[in-house]
């Protein structure tokens, strides 16, 4: 993934907690604690959050058998009271089912509203526990402790909760902002090959959308970020939690240029309704190939420069993430077009009785758009089968 691009900046050696990224949004700003062996620490770090008696902790059975007991023992020795609700692993459980569940168990165990919640997992737990915070007894703080690489740059930032409908993904939430986020990099080095490509996706997302050059760094360090190299990797998470950061602090409920942040997403939902919520395909695979349908599209309609969607493709491709629909699990690609329009419609972005975009003039200069006809959109879609 190399190319002649030199670095954008140094990378830094340190980011202690105090260099942690700050989310400003006045009386609910908080801190992302970004670095190695924070997990280790995490005890000290929550006790100023604990007004109450206890912690719940919602993870998931995979995260549970590696960093569970890492986090009970911080929090013991902090003397925090705390217990554990666990929650099968991957997106089935972003369902109302299990939100039932968890929501019955933590008010069984007699929370109460000065009581915390801690997410340990990756984007599934945070939303899932995320959504039952901001609504058992009508909102109680949470923490999050994101243990994946798509959920430390993205989903862990910016207080979207939400789980799944059975009408498409993340529809039913509510914006429900932490009140500090963990993010150990050392948790990354559990991640399976597949899953660290996924959270890569959404690293890309915000070179693409906003910053060139730091995509151009992605060209030259990509491949060590990916294979485990601590200062790409903090750099990375770094430059990325930056910049949600300050889209969040400006447009907190999306009502504006947080919107940007959705690149790839609505062919990416689509291709995720389509195929199911079951693990065929990973959140951060679909976003990989929504990118780059996005800069087809774009090229196509003349906003961007088929060179600049040739070397999104490149990129993505050379990492190994998807950029076709014969590289997933859709059945019939070819005849696939019309069906993920279809699902286009139950995007909770359609406005006004118009499919939402976010489309690009070029690498880094995302914008929002409903001015794509729908011929357009089915040409690149059958292109990409």
């Amino acid at each position: 993934m190399r190319n002649a691009s030199g670095p954008r900046a140094p990378m830094p050696d340190d980011l202690s907690p105090a260099g942690a990224v700050q989310v400003g949004l006045g009386s609910r700003s908080y801190e992302i604690r970004i670095g190695p062996g924070l997990l280790a620490d995490a005890g000290s770090a929550i006790v100023p959050f604990c007004t109450g008696q206890k912690v719940v902790i919602i993870t998931d059975e995979t995260v549970a058998a590696l960093y569970l007991e890492h986090l009970t023992d911080t929090l013991g020795d902090a003397g925090i009271a705390h217990r554990t609700i666990t929650v099968p692993s991957g997106e089935a459980s972003k369902d109302f089912s299990t939100f039932e569940r968890v929501a019955e168990e933590v008010i069984g165990g007699g929370v109460e509203r000065r009581d915390l919640i801690v997410a340990l997992g990756g984007g599934v737990v945070g939303d899932l526990a995320g959504f039952v915070a901001s609504v058992v007894l009508r909102g109680i703080d949470f923490i999050q402790i994101p243990t994946t690489l798509l959920a430390q740059v993205d989903s862990s930032v910016g207080g979207k909760t939400a789980i799944n409908s059975s009408h498409g993904k993340n529809l039913i939430g509510l914006f429900h902002q932490p009140r500090l986020v963990i993010v150990d990099t050392d948790t990354l080095d559990s991640l399976p090959r597949r899953e660290l490509l996924a959270g890569y996706a959404e690293v890309v997302k915000y070179g693409l959308l906003g910053d060139q050059d730091f995509f151009a760094w992605l060209e030259s360090h990509g491949d060590a970020l990916l294979a485990g190299d601590p200062s790409a990797r903090s750099y990375a998470i770094r430059v990325c939690c930056e910049a949600k950061a300050r889209i969040v602090a400006k447009d907190e409920r999306e009502a504006g240029i947080r919107a940007l942040l959705n690149l790839g997403h609505t062919f990416g939902h689509a291709l995720e309704a389509e195929i199911g919520y079951g693990g065929g395909l990973l959140h951060g695979e679909a976003v990989a190939f929504g990118m780059t349908l996005a800069f087809d599209l774009s090229a196509r309609l003349g906003r961007c420069s088929t060179g600049d969607a040739d070397r999104v493709r490149a990129h993505l491709a050379a990492a190994g993430l998807p950029i076709s629909l014969k590289e997933t699990p859709v059945q019939n690609p070819a005849d696939a077009a019309d069906r993920l329009i279809g699902h286009m419609w139950s995007d909770k972005k359609v406005a006004g009785g118009k499919l939402t975009f976010i489309l690009a003039d070029g690498i880094g200069q995302a914008v929002v758009t409903q001015d794509v006809p729908l011929k357009d959109v089915r040409a690149v879609l059958q292109a990409a089968a």
